[in-house]
């Protein structure tokens, strides 16, 4: 039944200070320190003040010298490094987006410690202030050394190679020699315009994904296939078993993939000389290394060997911790083996590995050592910069250390960066395990 009542206005807190003007103190925060020293903290406002003017002269003196350097590259070819001049002005350019945002920061804590005063707030005096702001920036100083340091290890590489993706930076325009130009995203429409590179990049692309793809759910169904069987009651001398299942997971993968890589060697390998040769009759084998329909099949088997032991951890691990009560209530209703598992192997063990099985699939678009170790991603393609087995990212490397291309390389960086982290963000959105979590 609909009531007539009114609501409740909020009710405005008494103003004890009216004349005291939060707006005032935003205004006068325009330097900083100055709004401080109205609401009378003058201890918080003579050092943001003297960090100020500090930072007024290093910009003067070195950072904005080095953001000109950003934009120019340098003027003098031969003397001019663009690479100096380009790391300088991002790490200057670093130095002020912190500064833009302890500016702002200023603004707003004077604005809102003046309303604090209308309210009737009193000042701390300097070593209450001091103790607060200990309180309150504790936390911030513990990983304030942690953050620099990610800045600097991750950020500024990113940083940099963003840049040279803009940049004109290859074996033929390479500094010191010469000045760089920044070329907005002539990099980006030449990888879709010109042909070498277009068919390139959809050759590569198109086996990165073939690749990711089957070698990755070839080791989930192969190590789901094991941990059922192994799982199974029946089954004796499960710890020996699970322990060789395991051993090529123990094995380091370099040096797996490098005996690989001479098992299949075409002509001294003993997968031609001792197995298909003498048993199927073949006259020379298969070129395993030289045709690449052939290396990818290789490539493929051998990551299945080299992934598998982890997923089957990961199984074997949920497989026995599914109750064995929900087995036998299947079988009261007359469930057969493919309905148990259909129903409440597979969903179990999808539910519980679903992220992990996402990053296994994020791994192989990315797995360079298996690539490079096995066959340098050969074997070579006639009118084409990459390898017949090349994935994006072993591309890149050749690109980087091969052909000195680096503005190509750091261009098709970000489209995988890119590509990879929308994949993996809107799988693990979808995963249930993700939607669910906290609830379990």
């Amino acid at each position: 039944m609909a009531t007539n009542e009114k609501q409740p206005k909020e009710v405005k807190q008494q103003l004890v200070n009216p004349d005291h003007k939060p707006r005032v103190a935003a205004l006068l925060s325009i330097i900083p320190g100055i709004g401080q020293m109205y609401n009378k903290r003058f201890g918080k406002g003579t050092a943001l003040f003297i960090l100020f003017a500090a930072f007024a002269v290093v910009l003067v003196s070195s950072l904005g010298p080095a953001i000109g350097g950003l934009i120019t590259l340098g003027e003098v070819p031969g003397q001019d490094d663009s690479r100096v001049f380009l790391s300088e002005g991002l790490l200057s350019a670093t130095v002020v987006a912190f500064f833009i945002g302890f500016y702002v920061l200023n603004i707003l804590d004077a604005h809102k410690d003046a309303k604090r005063i209308q309210l009737g707030w009193e000042v701390p005096n300097l070593r209450e202030g001091f103790r607060n702001a200990w309180d309150t920036t504790f936390p911030y100083v513990l990983i304030s050394p942690g953050m620099f340091l990610l800045i600097f290890v991750v950020a500024f590489p990113l940083m940099f190679m963003l840049a040279l993706a803009f940049t004109n930076y290859n074996l033929y325009n390479a500094p010191p020699r010469a000045i760089l130009d920044w070329v907005g995203f002539q990099n980006f429409t030449n990888l879709f315009t010109i042909a070498e590179w277009r068919n390139t990049l959809i050759s590569v692309f198109s086996w990165t994904l073939i690749w990711t793809f089957v070698a990755t759910t070839l080791q989930i169904i192969l190590a789901l296939f094991l941990a059922i069987l192994v799982n199974d009651p029946r089954l004796k001398f499960k710890k020996l078993i699970r322990t060789v299942f395991i051993l090529p997971w123990a094995v380091p993968a370099f040096v797996t993939i490098l005996i690989f890589s001479a098992l299949f060697n075409d002509n001294f390998g003993a997968i031609n000389r001792d197995i298909l040769i003498p048993l199927f009759g073949m006259s020379d084998g298969i070129p395993w290394l030289s045709d690449p329909f052939w290396t990818r099949t290789a490539l493929i088997m051998i990551q299945t060997w080299l992934g598998f032991p982890f997923v089957f951890a990961l199984f074997t691990g949920v497989l026995q911790s599914i109750s064995s009560d929900w087995y036998e209530a299947a079988d009261i209703d007359g469930a057969n083996r493919w309905q148990k598992f259909k129903f409440i192997t597979f969903p179990h063990v999808m539910f519980a590995t679903a992220p992990l099985l996402i990053m296994q699939y994020s791994f192989n678009f990315n797995n360079f050592n298996i690539i490079y170790l096995f066959n340098e991603g050969g074997p070579a393609v006639r009118g084409q910069t990459a390898g017949g087995t090349d994935i994006l990212i072993s591309w890149v490397y050749g690109l980087t250390f091969d052909n000195q291309q680096f503005n190509m390389a750091a261009a098709i960086s970000i489209i995988l960066g890119l590509l990879v982290a929308t994949f993996a963000f809107f799988q693990f959105r979808r995963t249930r395990s993700f939607k669910e979590e906290g609830s379990i």
